[in-house]
């Protein structure tokens, strides 16, 4: 007799495959806001500094905007007011891409950053070492336009190439694109050439204070030693942490301290003289880089979350230390060679972001550690 034949239902059957997830869209990546947030308080901080002789001149904050062409000015202020407002035009339309339309984003990039420069201008009424002027208002949409179509253009391009090399080098963690942002103002503040080398959270400035510690030499080794050691653990955990496990830790963070000291090597020689540029190099600078090289390879071999616990005390001391330090010689030999001229303000920005990077980088230690 012959045997019946299974019905076809009966015949079991592999699922089909799970459609693979796809990568995440360019422009849903949270990196854009946190870099827009970042640069609109640089473009703030740049534009009013030094804050300080506010007054009340009976005129309007807006009667610039009716003046005739500015007596003084010169085509290096022209330029650096378009290329200032360049970068806040391309994050604005990458952060605006939600809004209907394709040129919508772009138009509203437009509008916000020409309003930042509006407001900016007026406030500078009130600063008698700021002049208002349309000309700069002029110069600074112009750069936010020229930055809106170059992400209307090529944002999505650019963004897809950065999404994909964040995805191949950060880990899956919760808040990685912040993390970023926090390193990128790390590596901002070794553009101020009269800083300790790696030293950040000097308040002293800022309030009034008096240097505690009078400058003895071999007192100041030590202290800068200390602080070099602590910032270097604490910056190499960080950016381990954000580290994906697939790649080699180690070379990741020796170019990314190799990129800290070039570009701390170019601000010296630009900013000051180029004799100077390797100023920062001192025997405290060298044994500090050396013993918190070997402690960081030490740490690395903690687990996550001690890692963390390690990066915030670090931190934390170097910070204290920072500001029980005695006088540097060698930023005050620098600042007595250093002509700032178009650079006041820039300095500025960077002393500001030097003195107050602790103080951001410990909330996101506290917040990663949670989640981790």
């Amino acid at each position: 007799m012959a045997t019946p034949k299974p019905h076809l239902s009966a015949v079991p059957t592999a699922p089909p495959p799970a459609p693979e997830a796809p990568a995440p869209h360019a422009s849903h990546s949270p990196l854009p806001r946190y870099l827009t947030l970042a640069y609109v308080a640089l473009i703030v901080y740049a534009s009013l500094h030094p804050f300080s002789g506010w007054r009340d001149t009976g005129l309007s904050p807006f009667a610039f905007l009716d003046a005739g062409w500015p007596r003084y000015w010169t085509v290096f202020d022209l330029s650096t007011n378009v290329v200032a407002y360049l970068p806040l035009g391309f994050l604005l339309t990458l952060t605006l891409h939600r809004l209907p339309g394709r040129a919508t984003p772009a138009l509203a990039a437009l509008l916000l950053g020409a309003l930042v420069s509006l407001c900016l201008e007026s406030v500078q009424s009130w600063l008698p070492a700021r002049v208002p002027s349309n000309l700069d208002l002029a110069c600074n949409t112009l750069g936010c336009g020229i930055g809106a179509v170059l992400a209307l253009c090529h944002g999505e391009r650019f963004f897809e190439r950065a999404g994909a090399l964040q995805r191949a080098l950060l880990a899956p963690l919760p808040h990685a694109e912040l993390g970023l942002v926090v390193l990128g103002l790390w590596l901002l503040t070794q553009l101020s050439p009269e800083t300790l080398l790696f030293g950040a959270g000097d308040l002293r400035h800022l309030i009034g204070l008096a240097p505690a510690v009078p400058y003895a030499a071999k007192s100041f080794f030590v202290i800068e030693t200390v602080i070099i050691v602590c910032n270097t653990v604490a910056i190499g955990l960080i950016a381990r942490t954000l580290l994906a496990g697939r790649h080699a830790p180690h070379l990741v963070l020796i170019a990314f301290f190799a990129l800290a000291l070039t570009i701390r090597t170019l601000a010296a020689a630009i900013l000051v003289m180029p004799q100077n540029a390797l100023a920062w190099l001192t025997p405290g600078a060298e044994l500090g880089l050396l013993i918190g090289g070997v402690v960081l390879t030490l740490t690395l071999l903690l687990p996550p979350a001690p890692r963390l616990a390690v990066a915030g005390m670090a931190l934390m001391a170097g910070t204290v230390l920072v500001n029980l330090a005695p006088p540097n010689p060698y930023s005050l030999a620098a600042l007595a060679l250093w002509r700032q001229g178009h650079f006041l303000n820039f300095n500025g920005l960077t002393r500001l972001t030097a003195s107050l990077w602790p103080f951001l980088a410990l909330p996101y230690l506290t917040v990663l550690g949670r989640r981790l």
